[in-house]
């Protein structure tokens, strides 16, 4: 008889951004498959079992969790933020994709959660208020050639841009080939936001203008957003900056 398999994002890292349909599923569930650190948010039971595999495994972890899950077991995936953006609900669909039959029969829920860039958004002001996409600067999975002819038609397309995964150890450069291209189609004033740990206490917000922006100021941790030519910073004595993008097209103006 198939069990359930949840499949939850516990949000940025604060505990008030994991949705309480996330906490539910939880509740219910007996063992837990995840990276480490997200495993070690949740607050777990004496009977909920927690089985922690590297961050680069998310296929083998997703293979894993759906045999015990089609054993009768109630599992649960974690992963950060939201579990359907470049996260581990797509993962799971794979597995089912190209995995055996009984994996199908498994009833899958996936919960919505809050993403990095909805925190590091929320936190700034409303950088996303108008049409928007997230780019994943990891070429782990995807040519380079491709993430830098999205990043250039979505620059052109005059769309606010998030970029995830912006750099590492093994890919210390690939931010800042992207801001060089970025600046050959955006006016270099256009704001940057760098956030880091949106809403935790190690939260670090950081915006300049593009032709200003530093890749070293980002690490794997780091959201980063690149406004569009109609995102807008408003001044405030005595408070933060706000940055928004305008909900109306006005041509590019600014």
């Amino acid at each position: 008889m198939s069990g359930v398999l949840y499949v939850v994002g516990t949000g940025p890292g604060n505990a008030g951004q994991m949705t309480p349909e996330a906490l539910s599923a939880v509740a219910a569930a007996t063992e837990f498959f995840g990276y480490g650190p997200y495993l070690d948010r949740l607050s777990l039971r004496p009977d909920q079992r927690r089985i922690a595999s590297d961050n680069r495994e998310e296929l083998d972890r997703a293979q894993a969790a759906l045999t015990r899950a089609a054993a009768g077991e109630k599992v649960c995936v974690v992963s950060g933020g939201d579990p359907g953006v470049f996260a581990m609900a797509a993962a799971v669909c794979e597995a089912i994709d190209k995995g055996p039959a009984e994996w199908r029969q498994v009833e899958l829920v996936v919960t919505p959660g809050v993403t990095a860039m909805l925190a590091v958004a929320a936190r700034i002001g409303a950088p996303l208020g108008h049409d928007f996409c997230a780019i994943s600067l990891s070429d782990n999975l995807k040519p380079w050639d491709v993430i830098t002819r999205r990043l250039r038609l979505m620059a052109e397309a005059g769309m606010v841009i998030a970029l995830y995964n912006p750099i590492s150890k093994a890919r210390p450069w690939q931010l800042g080939e992207a801001f060089s291209l970025l600046r050959e189609v955006l006016p270099g004033t256009v704001p940057v936001i760098f956030g880091r740990a949106a809403g935790r206490p190690d939260e670090r917000l950081l915006v300049m203008p593009l032709a200003e922006a530093d890749a070293n100021r980002a690490d794997m941790a780091t959201c980063v957003i690149i406004g569009s030519p109609e995102t807008r910073i408003v001044a405030r004595e005595g408070q933060s900056d706000l940055v928004y993008t305008p909900r109306f097209y006005a041509g590019g103006n600014t």
